[in-house]
């Protein structure tokens, strides 16, 4: 595949072109370059994250922009960007400057927020399997909460006797519309673990009672977006929960409900450089299918994530061998299940472009030739690709994998004890160069030794 494909589409990009090709594929030539020349990456440290923030910038921009222009003015909309998609403190703080909210899902996403210096007011608490001293916590602080269940509102009925708190709270439900393209990630399916089974016998009643009973539960929340998942399916969730509050409000008599919280999941194009779709297409098709979404009544919470971040990060590996097996050309680098997990367990889920570049940090021209490029984890299947069509790849050359921003170099795998690679955002130093700086160092051995009980080497030693 070659290292760069599509112009993208100009309509409301997260980033512009530059004839004809977008301009995040040429910033990664220069950051590639630069990171090799400067020793990011080198055979002392074959792997490294690199993070494109004037790209994030654009995406924060982006999204605000894309609300914005549907919503009627006035409109309290905050956007909180999905903790998961990649919890390192220094991007966090980036979204924060740029506007952006916090979706938590842990009390350890919650400390990485607070590290960044995001305020409670921004700050939105998700999940499943909150413990009592989670939602403690959340409420001590201001935390909005959606609530995942009954058994979930039942312990907030207590802690909102017993505490003062200044936390929206509302309940998540599941308007089971169906599943995308990955079922894993398919969080609106009649069976999905997550929030109340709106189309369960009885739970629609139960739920507007829910409210009717609680007037401190305001908010009513959902999230039927995923990776693989059709705009028009996840605006039909959105439709359904507006439904609700509808009739929440209509049997209150008042509006009880005030704000929807609609979630994410905004699909990532990753087989080209454009980025598709983009957040103004989904908030017009929201305006065309649920109108009232957008009239002034009510505040809106969104939870983007991948959608963020993904076109703006790469994982950068040096070739350590480039070998044949089969007649099948194979570039070894130190890119693999560590850092790609999804991609090597399911790739026809989560296919990814690998560019190829030079031992400078240039890209590579010359014929495609078919390989693989390979992981260096030992099991045969760890590969970022198979079959490959791209100029070739040689020992001491790089292998990017592109589009990598999200859930891949934040989202470390122990796989045979391999180290987290170090990250590194860049961006332009005001004299036609590339800048870089430390998002978060290599591991290194002392700490692989320290986290898996180092401390502890006698432990099990008794008789």
């Amino acid at each position: 595949m070659a290292a760069h494909t599509g112009a993208g589409n100009t309509d409301d990009m997260a980033d512009g072109t530059a004839e004809g090709r977008p301009d995040g594929a040429a910033r990664r030539d220069d950051a590639v370059r630069a990171a090799v020349e400067r020793g990011l990456v080198s055979p002392a440290a074959p792997l490294v994250g690199l993070l494109d923030t004037v790209g994030i910038r654009a995406s924060a921009a982006a999204l605000r922009a894309a609300f914005d222009a549907v919503a009627a003015p006035g409109t309290a909309v905050l956007h909180a960007f999905a903790v998961k998609a990649t919890p390192l403190v220094p991007v966090l703080r980036l979204l924060h400057r740029e506007g952006i909210g916090m979706e938590v899902a842990s009390p350890g996403e919650l400390a990485l927020a607070r590290a960044a210096g995001v305020p409670p007011a921004r700050t939105v608490l998700d999940s499943p399997a909150k413990t009592p001293s989670e939602l403690r916590e959340a409420l001590a602080l201001g935390i909005a909460v959606n609530a995942d269940n009954p058994q979930e509102l039942t312990r907030l009925d207590a802690l909102v006797r017993s505490t003062s708190t200044r936390s929206p709270l509302g309940l998540r439900v599941n308007p089971q519309i169906g599943g995308g393209s990955i079922g894993a990630l398919s969080t609106a399916t009649a069976t999905s673990k997550f929030g109340v089974a709106l189309r369960d016998e009885g739970a629609r009643e139960w739920v507007v009672r829910a409210y009717l009973d609680r007037p401190w539960l305001t908010r009513l929340h959902t999230h039927s977006g995923s990776q693989g998942m059709p705009l028009e399916l996840m605006a039909r969730g959105v439709a359904e929960v507006y439904g609700l509050a509808e009739e929440i409000n209509g049997r209150a008599g008042h509006r009880r409900v005030d704000t929807l919280d609609i979630g994410g999941g905004l699909p990532v194009n990753f087989g080209s450089d454009a980025h598709t779709p983009t957040y103004g297409e989904y908030a017009r098709l929201l305006a065309a299918t649920v109108p009232g979404l957008f009239d002034g009544r009510y505040g809106l919470v969104t939870e983007f994530g991948r959608s963020l971040l993904a076109k703006h990060g790469t994982v950068l590996a040096r070739v350590e061998y480039a070998k044949s097996a089969g007649g099948r050309a194979i570039a070894v680098t130190h890119a693999g299940v560590q850092v790609a997990t999804r991609t090597v367990y399911a790739p026809r889920s989560w296919p990814l472009r690998v560019a190829a570049y030079d031992a400078g940090g240039r890209p590579r021209t010359g014929p495609d030739v078919v390989q693989d490029v390979a992981g260096p984890a030992c099991f045969a299947g760890d590969l970022l690709a198979e079959g490959r069509s791209m100029p070739s790849l040689g020992q001491g050359d790089h292998a990017a994998v592109l589009d990598t921003g999200a859930y891949y170099f934040a989202h470390h795998y122990g796989y045979n004890s391999l180290a987290r690679p170090g990250v590194y955002g860049f961006g332009p130093d005001g004299a036609g160069g590339v800048r870089f700086a430390v998002v978060r160092t290599a591991q290194t051995p002392d700490e692989i030794v320290a986290e898996s009980g180092g401390a502890h080497v006698e432990a099990l030693t008794w008789r």
